[in-house]
């Protein structure tokens, strides 16, 4: 294997790094207190990768068992044991272990612990996954729409549910 093409023509770089500091305050609160943070979207990475810390309350929540056709998904628990399907079975993830799906590669994710969890969600490429989560937040709020929408909605943002 061989490094990509060059992404950056110039010759003596830039100062372009971003910092976001532990304290800033989540892009997204969930109704059953779980948060999101944006860390990096496909928007500010130029489409490489998004990352986001998934902040899980004690309140049971999660992804049934899904997959995406042009995104691979990676999962890295930092607090707490998150529960990932892994295809086969739901096997207790804790800090430090690592989950990598590839494109098409079945798997899900949940907190049933009854206790805080926290975890790093990596996707590549980086696809627009805020608008996703945004509109599953909204649902949180609002209620979830009817079969039609939830499918094309789910279709929209590659989510593809077994």
């Amino acid at each position: 294997m061989t490094y990509p093409a060059a992404l950056y023509p110039g010759e003596g770089g830039e100062p372009t790094a971003t910092v976001r500091r532990d304290d800033t305050p989540p892009d997204l609160t969930w109704a059953n207190g779980n948060t999101t943070d944006y860390l990096a979207t496909g928007a500010s990475t130029g489409g490489l990768f998004g990352l986001y810390r998934w902040n899980m309350s004690p309140a049971e929540s999660g992804a049934g068992p899904h997959f995406h056709r042009t995104i691979a998904e990676s999962f890295y628990v930092l607090l707490g044991t998150v529960k990932i399907f892994d295809g086969r079975a739901w096997v207790d993830a804790r800090p430090g272990d690592f989950v990598h799906v590839p494109p098409g590669g079945i798997h899900g994710f949940r907190n049933e612990s009854g206790e805080i969890a926290r975890m790093l969600i990596h996707f590549a490429p980086g696809a627009p996954r805020g608008a996703y989560f945004e509109g599953l937040v909204r649902w949180g709020f609002e209620g979830r729409p009817g079969d039609d929408e939830a499918d094309a909605f789910f279709r929209e943002h590659d989510n593809n549910y077994i």
